[in-house]
């Protein structure tokens, strides 16, 4: 039984820098000895190719998709989840995607967060326009 009552999720999607401080804190709590955290950064290339900036863009359900898995994730698990996801243009280095999970212990919370991102991204209606060296750019996920 977790002594933390306060809610179990936390999902946004937004414009705003995002860090993976906000979702540890979110999730953190004194019934857990374990908080993992996510973050997908922003790379400087993608398939042999010098990448510029990203520019993510979602769908207007985008965030209440991202609530159902977390919230689904947290039923399941009985666990604090939280993650953000930005939208915009990005430049490299920036914080895409933050995503925490806190568990009593740490096998559980590393499973249930690496749980957590894959179903994002696999199920979150966001895209991402990679911009590359030269100019040309392209989308990934539509």
């Amino acid at each position: 039984m977790r002594a933390d009552a306060r809610p179990a999720v936390l999902a946004a999607i937004r414009s705003t820098p995002i860090t993976v401080e906000e979702v540890a804190a979110f999730v953190g709590s004194p019934a857990d000895g374990a908080v993992v955290t996510f973050a997908g950064v922003v790379r400087n290339h993608d398939g042999g190719r010098p990448v510029t900036a990203l520019e993510y863009q979602a769908h207007p359900d985008a965030e209440q998709f991202l609530t159902e898995i977390c919230a689904r994730l947290a039923a399941e698990s009985g666990l604090r989840v939280a993650a953000t996801h930005r939208v915009g243009r990005l430049a490299i280095g920036e914080v895409a995607l933050a995503a925490a999970v806190a568990a009593p212990h740490r096998a559980e919370a590393f499973a249930a967060c690496a749980e957590l991102v894959d179903r994002i991204k696999a199920e979150v209606p966001i895209w991402k326009r990679q911009r590359f060296a030269g100019g040309d750019s392209e989308w990934v996920g539509l």
